[in-house]
């Protein structure tokens, strides 16, 4: 079956997990990402999965630990993008710089960095 297809931004960490299971599996980091979402989409469509236990349990009304093994799995990788979309909204150095504090950090090497508030 062929079919076409669209062009699409991929995270990095994804992306290079894709290339290293791609691999072992003798296939493209496409294909590789292309399973992994026919996988997902199987698994949220599947007999065993309730979407509203899911959405409840995000939503904070419900207990992860009442969701069966796939639905804990569908709330997990939701999690994980939720996560990942708040770490890479941060901009730590903006939110000192505009009230004028100073804040410190490590830079590459570990060493500790201070960095001066801007005038």
């Amino acid at each position: 079956m062929t079919g076409s297809s669209r062009p699409t931004r991929v995270d990095e960490d994804l992306w290079n997990a894709a290339v290293a299971d791609a691999q072992v599996q003798h296939r493209s980091a496409v294909q590789q990402i292309n399973r992994w979402i026919r996988i997902g989409r199987e698994l949220e469509s599947s007999p065993g999965v309730s979407q509203r236990d899911v959405q409840w349990v995000l939503a904070g009304d419900g207990s992860y630990d009442d969701l069966s093994e796939r639905e804990q799995a569908i709330v997990r990788a939701e999690w994980d993008q939720r996560i990942t979309e708040r770490r890479e909204a941060l901009d730590f150095e903006a939110e000192f710089t505009e009230p004028g504090e100073s804040w410190s950090e490590s830079d590459d090497t570990g060493d500790v960095v201070i960095r001066p508030t801007h005038d």
